[in-house]
This record gives structure tokens, C-alpha cells and sequence, in this order.
């Protein structure tokens, strides 16, 4: 029995913690949530969508093809909060908002924009690769939809 515990003290202790997680501090909370943020489908393609120009609001939800009008709003107002997106006013009539990147968005738009290309790029195989799933069963999912019953 003494050896047993031994042998899974030995394996507790030979486990290797390694990624970005290990250089952050032991509050990351804040963190997490700004990776949260940028990692949004809707910021990733608002901030694409915006590249080097300010647009209106309707063009905005008008070039984001399933974008609701208040996902766009929530999305906008989030971007507009942690300084990424600036919002502009004109007292015309009609009246007329746009948006418009930061150079604090800039900086996150370059990451952004590979994301988009590798999604056009890449997502074909990815199509691939999940109907080969669905149908041959990869992984352990389907191992465990495969076992017997009873």
C-alpha cells in the first residue's frame, strides 16, 4: 500500500505546467476576460470590418453578414469600453454615428485580421474534418456512443 502511494506522489510530482497561463499573475481573472473579449466572433469581425475607416452604423451591421442589431450594439459598446473602438456623433438629421478604430485597436486588428484570413482560408478542411468525424467518430465521444449497453 506504501509503495502504491509513492508511485502516485511520484506521478503528481512529475507533472509539467507550461504555457502563457504560468507567466501571468496569480490574479488573472482580468485577464481572461480581455481574451474573452477579443476572442468573440463579433469583435473579430466588427474590428476586421472597421480596418482603416470610419464607418456608419447601418453599414456596419450591413457588412456583417448574422449580426443582429443588438449584437452589434452590445459588441460596439464593449469595443467603445475598453478604448478599442471610438464612437462619433453628428448632430445632423438624420442623425449619423460612426465608428472608428483606436490605435490601441489597431494594435489588436493586426492579430484580428490573421485570425479572419486563416478562417477563409482554412475553413473548408475544417468542414472536411468535422463531417469525417460526424461520421467515422474521432475522438471519445464516439467511443463512448460506440460501447455496448447492458
Amino acid at each position: 500500500m506504501a509503495a502504491e502511494r509513492s508511485t502516485a506522489g511520484q506521478l503528481a510530482a512529475e507533472r509539467v505546467v507550461v504555457g502563457p497561463c504560468t507567466s501571468w499573475p496569480e490574479n488573472s481573472a482580468f485577464i481572461r476576460e480581455v481574451l474573452d473579449r477579443i476572442g468573440d466572433k463579433w469583435t473579430v469581425l466588427v474590428l476586421s470590418t472597421l480596418g482603416d475607416r470610419a464607418l456608419r452604423y447601418s453599414d456596419l451591421q450591413a457588412s456583417i453578414p448574422g449580426i443582429s442589431q443588438r449584437m452589434l450594439t452590445v459588441t460596439l459598446k464593449a469595443l467603445e469600453r475598453d478604448g478599442l473602438v471610438v464612437r462619433q456623433a453628428y448632430a445632423e438629421m438624420p442623425p449619423r454615428v460612426e465608428y472608428e478604430v483606436t490605435e490601441l485597436g489597431r494594435s489588436l486588428q493586426r492579430a484580428v485580421l490573421q485570425l479572419s484570413r486563416w478562417a477563409a482560408e482554412n475553413h473548408t478542411t475544417v468542414a472536411a474534418n468535422r463531417t469525417a468525424n460526424d461520421q467515422i467518430g474521432i475522438g471519445r465521444a464516439r467511443t463512448r456512443l460506440d460501447r455496448p449497453t447492458g
